[in-house]
């Protein structure tokens, strides 16, 4: 940094090299991919796994049954679950049924649940275009 300004990673690698380390990681290692499920638009949900990105679009409602949450694998009433499909190529749809409160749906399956859900939907095939 010739030009006299440091960053805050820059600042912990070098004052602070173990808590640089837990927070970023080795130095020249790669960044780990994003991987989370989010809210978009009014009942749609996004799956992003590193570069991929998958939409689940909410079918709508019908019967009274409970839902089993394929993230967190939890029983779920109607009002707290749905079933989302997803188009992974231009003849494959999945469908699943997920909780809607997906932050703490999210807390309870932990970053391996996720991963394993999205390796269930991954990869989407390249050429779809809807």
């Amino acid at each position: 940094m010739s030009d006299g300004h440091y960053s805050e990673r820059d600042l912990l690698r070098e004052l602070f090299p173990e808590t640089a380390q837990v927070i970023y990681g080795k130095a020249g290692s790669p960044k780990p991919g994003t991987l989370g499920l989010y809210t978009v638009a009014d009942t749609k949900l996004a799956l992003v796994y590193g570069a991929q990105l998958a939409e689940f679009t909410p079918v709508p409602p019908r019967g009274t049954s409970a839902l089993h949450c394929d993230l967190c694998h939890y029983t779920r009433s109607r009002s707290e679950a749905a079933f989302y499909r997803v188009q992974v190529s231009p003849t494959l749809t999945r469908y699943v049924s997920l909780c809607l409160e997906t932050e703490h749906c999210q807390r309870r399956a932990g970053k391996s649940g996720l991963k394993a859900f999205a390796e269930r939907i991954f990869p989407i095939e390249q050429g779809y275009v809807e």
